[in-house]
């Protein structure tokens, strides 16, 4: 009965009461910041997981590559660039425009000749990446390939140069020339010349280095390449007293 005394006065003592609601008043306290560390935390990763998921467009310009048999076939009628607008992680986006280590390219291996459209798709894109290509598809003309050779021709602009002096052979450096391109455009090729301008007051021989073209009947330039693309031109020009010396000399 005694210690039953001692237990219901300890409880019902000033003391008692003060220690239990220190406790009650610490639990509380560790209650409510642990939550609002808890909140903190939620918010800084939300905060985080936003900057890495915000997303972000960008259009750039790239090379169009063609996959096709060039040593059979030539393909006209195709852009040099395209555009592509990537739409993807903001990170993500910004590394792949800056780098570009991506292709955009048309795939022709399987086409023969004639006019085709094809789509446009890229290739070593990251698939995080959403993308539309400008434009989305292409016409291009497949025409088998071909080459011959054939002579190189001087034209001077004219034949007229100062008083007193004429003109003498013009020779090239190189005698023919390879013409390569479609069937189409090599068939139009009536000649190549090695065009040189030839002045009114002109008192010397003229030698320079001139760009070969490859024209038609009418002499309008035919897209083929040739090969060399110059040679170099000599044009004697001389006086006629040297001319009358050198008659005088051999009678």
């Amino acid at each position: 009965m005694k210690n039953n005394k001692n237990r219901v006065g300890l409880f019902n003592s000033r003391w008692f009461v003060r220690i239990i609601t220190l406790i009650l008043a610490i639990l509380l306290f560790a209650y409510v910041n642990g939550s609002k560390l808890d909140n903190v935390r939620h918010g800084s990763d939300n905060g985080k997981n936003s900057i890495l998921t915000s997303n972000k467009k960008k259009t750039i310009s790239m090379p169009l590559e063609l996959n096709v048999n060039s040593d059979r076939y030539v393909v006209t009628g195709y852009p040099q660039n395209v555009k592509i607008a990537i739409n993807g992680p903001s990170a993500l986006v910004t590394t792949t425009a800056n780098t570009q280590n991506f292709k955009i390219s048309a795939d022709l291996t399987a086409l023969g000749a004639g006019k085709h459209k094809i789509t446009l798709k890229p290739s070593g894109l990251n698939s995080d990446i959403s993308y539309q290509i400008d434009p989305k598809t292409i016409t291009v003309d497949i025409q088998k390939r071909k080459t011959v050779t054939v002579p190189v021709n001087v034209v001077l602009s004219q034949k007229k140069v100062a008083d007193g002096y004429k003109l003498g052979k013009a020779t090239a450096s190189a005698q023919t020339a390879t013409i390569t391109g479609s069937v189409d455009e090599v068939s139009k090729v009536d000649r190549v010349i090695a065009s040189v301008n030839v002045t009114n007051d002109s008192k010397k021989d003229i030698n320079k280095r001139v760009t070969l073209q490859a024209v038609d009947q009418k002499g309008n330039t035919v897209s083929v390449v040739i090969t060399p693309q110059t040679t170099n031109v000599v044009v004697p020009i001389t006086s006629d007293d040297d001319s009358s010396s050198s008659s005088s000399s051999s009678s």
